[in-house]
């Protein structure tokens, strides 16, 4: 593995992105839950990284509601099934974690897809933020509810949640 990353300020504090050959494979927020030990990013280095940089601004600028970038995402079968499907939740939408599960032909498997959605490597990008509670509220979030009301309310237009 060639693994290296880089780290840019963003309205909800800064991410850390890392890469791996031409993957993403991470993109972390500060004081974010599941956040893998640093030692794990390889070198701090900007290269390869323009494309991501480039297309969270557009994201964060309210310009671009879909990413188009190579990722690895390395978990479990299950997890990354899970992840597969945060990317057809369109931008401005949610998904409970019971409609994930029967997406997946797995109903009974909400609380199995929370904890997925949770280890989620590839935060915004790969958007577990679009994921809420079964009476719609919002619920845990690794990045803390406080930047998943943000994202969703970006997403929808700058409207409250």
């Amino acid at each position: 593995m060639n693994r290296r990353h880089t780290v840019v300020d963003s309205p909800i504090g800064k991410l850390t992105l890392v890469g791996e050959d031409e993957a993403l494979v991470g993109l972390y927020m500060e004081e974010q839950r599941h956040h893998p030990g640093e030692e794990t990013f390889g070198p701090r280095d900007g290269e390869g990284f323009d494309d991501a940089v480039a297309q969270l601004g557009e994201y964060f600028d309210g310009e671009r509601t879909l990413f188009d970038l190579p990722l690895r995402m390395h978990g479990t079968d299950f997890q990354r099934k899970v992840w597969e499907a945060l990317l057809d939740i369109p931008s401005g939408e949610t998904r409970t974690y019971g409609d994930l599960a029967a997406i997946l032909g797995q109903p009974t498997a909400s609380r199995a897809v929370g904890l997925a959605n949770g280890k989620n490597p590839v935060s915004i990008i790969v958007p577990c933020h679009r994921v809420v509670g079964a009476n719609g509220s919002l619920t845990g979030y690794g990045g803390g509810l406080p930047r998943k009301r943000f994202l969703l309310e970006l997403e929808r237009g700058g409207g409250l949640f």
